[in-house]
């Protein structure tokens, strides 16, 4: 009797995630055409549908939705395989797939890749940017080994070392008249004059939490779909926003009117990595977490 492939489950789950063909076929780095037929060779093996397929929908089975709950366990276990022979050999060598919000990315892993790769050249690093409940989403998917996020945020079932603190910053235009950075106060601030990423971003709910934002008429209603996005807003004087401190001196301000104010020493996030929970290769992500602690 044939059975399902292991990236026929990986296929199938991300499916499941994502419920688009598009997307999921992107997810696991494959083209759609190649992603489709690998779905069609499992409905095949096991000799039942599990998708419903429309132009502008899809929609798992019954049995689909069964199925992918055993799919998960059975690629868990094939993860926690891999960990146990990958724990034979010598930390950070191999395959380890680290997932990052876009809020770090751009600010943290330009100075600490290089030195990683010459530290362990026999690491094969692979980088999922993405926000971070897909990310954890993924993590507990068995898709990612290893989390780069910012605390505070809701998750279960992993275990975490927390890096460093990461202040937050007065994000303004020099020159503007929004704002006196050396007299800043909140509720001097006009109306809709706050802007913030949109909805799904947690730098937005960490900015928000951490430098105490109340009243919501001085929150612009729309937010910025990224933070390329929201430093140029800025730096057109459309508003003011709340930047982390690593920001400071990176590409992303360069040449722009951007200037960055510190806040109380009580507005700030925390920066640490992110695994699940019992893995086997705990001891090696807590070393991945002292170097980026340590080189960035």
């Amino acid at each position: 009797m044939a059975s399902p492939t292991i990236k026929q489950l990986r296929y199938f789950v991300a499916l499941c995630d994502e419920l688009h063909f598009g997307r999921a076929a992107k997810r696991c780095f494959v083209s759609q055409s190649a992603f489709s037929s690998a779905l069609q060779e499992l409905e095949s093996t096991l000799t039942t549908q599990l998708v419903d397929r429309t132009n502008r929908s899809v929609t798992i089975t019954a049995t689909g939705q069964d199925v992918a709950t055993q799919a998960r366990l059975v690629l868990r276990d094939v993860d926690s395989l891999v960990e146990i022979a990958q724990g034979s050999t010598k930390p950070l060598c191999g395959e380890l797939r680290l997932g990052v919000i876009p809020t770090i990315a751009p600010f943290v892993l330009p100075a600490v890749l290089p030195k990683l790769r010459k530290a362990y050249p026999e690491m094969q690093l692979l980088l999922i940017e993405d926000q971070t409940q897909r990310i954890y989403e993924r993590l507990m998917a068995g898709d990612l080994d290893v989390l780069l996020l910012a605390l505070p945020w809701e998750m279960q079932g992993i275990e975490e070392q927390v890096l460093f603190r990461d202040e937050f910053c007065l994000a303004y235009r020099r020159g503007t008249h929004r704002v006196d950075p050396e007299n800043y106060r909140f509720n001097r601030l006009d109306s809709d004059s706050v802007l913030l990423l949109e909805d799904g971003h947690c730098l937005r709910d960490h900015a928000l939490a951490a430098c105490k934002i109340r009243n919501t008429e001085k929150v612009r209603r729309f937010g910025a779909s990224s933070l390329l996005t929201l430093i140029e807003m800025v730096d057109a004087d459309l508003g003011i926003t709340f930047l982390p401190e690593m920001a400071r001196g990176s590409t992303l301000l360069r040449n722009t009117r951007v200037g960055l104010h510190a806040l109380s020493d009580d507005s700030y996030r925390n920066i640490a990595l992110v695994w699940r929970k019992g893995s086997r290769r705990a001891d090696e992500f807590q070393l991945l977490g002292d170097f980026f602690r340590d080189n960035r």
